[in-house]
């Protein structure tokens, strides 16, 4: 009876960390937001009243500013989870693959190679991006010019679709390491017993993927796509440091018109009711990729 109270005990110790932190940077922030989209509050006079759900209709009402605010920058956003999930997912799966069958001394080291710019901070990324993509004297437009590509510059960052390129191939080299290491990690779990039975079978390098790795990988896969479209759907730091959100804000996230809200316009309680639209839309999102993983599985 002791042993069973002091297993209890420790049980409830070891939890414990966990729902302490969980209440204090998830469930409380998330039910403070709540509270303040339900409130005219401004970051100058603070909480002006209880205004209901008036953020939420002020905000899905057609032809007011915060309409247009918000759907200009869902819609961005949405572009950008669009062009930016599948290159991120599937340039991650080949890197993993090809790494997979180097000779076992190399692996540490091109895992280390692609991994270490995930570890780089977005301050820094953008700061290498703008060099190498910058219209004037820019290190791809030189190159370009120089082996007779292009006759003149390319406004990369000031012009469309060379603005959402640059933010997409920054995006790819800064976080594709992440996904590459968790492919990584769920090929190395694969049985090699089961390629050895399809190599007696005579099945090619193509068919050994369709019929051994990916249905030993394909929750990972699952869970990679996932946390991709919540990565993409968070943009902020390129656009604003690279592009500015230009131009003609044409990439500008849902999180910066978030940010211009609050602190541009003094509308905490705005803002605050988009970021609730922004994480229900995301969680309708996730629950599709669900049912249709679920689907595929039937």
């Amino acid at each position: 009876m002791y042993k069973g109270a002091s297993h209890k005990i420790w049980s409830v110790l070891m939890v414990s960390p966990f729902v302490i932190l969980f209440l204090l940077f998830w469930a409380l922030p998330l039910a403070l937001g709540v509270w303040v989209s339900l409130h005219n509050w401004n970051i100058s006079s603070g909480n002006l009243g209880f205004v209901s759900l008036d953020n939420y209709k002020s905000i899905l009402t057609p032809g007011t500013l915060y309409y247009d605010l918000f759907m200009k920058g869902l819609k961005n956003t949405l572009y950008f989870v669009v062009i930016s999930v599948p290159p991120l997912v599937l340039i991650s799966l080949g890197l993993a693959l090809i790494i997979d069958n180097l000779p076992r001394k190399l692996k540490p080291i091109y895992r280390t190679i692609f991994f270490i710019s995930y570890s780089i901070s977005v301050t820094a990324v953008s700061a290498i991006f703008l060099w190498l993509f910058n219209g004037n004297g820019g290190y791809f437009n030189n190159v370009l010019e120089s082996i007779g590509v292009i006759r003149e510059p390319i406004n990369w960052l000031g012009e469309q679709p060379y603005a959402w390129l640059t933010i997409l191939i920054t995006t790819i080299w800064w976080t594709i390491g992440f996904n590459m290491m968790l492919f990584i990690n769920a090929l190395d779990e694969v049985d090699a017993a089961l390629y050895e039975a399809a190599d007696l079978d005579g099945a090619g390098a193509f068919s050994k993927f369709i019929s051994v790795t990916w249905p030993q990988i394909r929750n990972v896969a699952f869970f990679i796509i996932i946390m991709t479209v919540i990565a993409s759907f968070n943009l902020y730091g390129q656009t604003k440091l690279i592009t500015g959100g230009g131009p003609e804000q044409s990439t500008n996230s849902l999180i910066m018109n978030i940010q211009t809200s609050v602190f541009g316009m003094n509308q905490l309680g705005i803002g605050s009711a988009m970021a609730i639209i922004m994480g229900l839309i995301m969680m309708v999102i996730i629950v599709l990729q669900y049912w249709l993983s679920y689907r595929n599985k039937e």
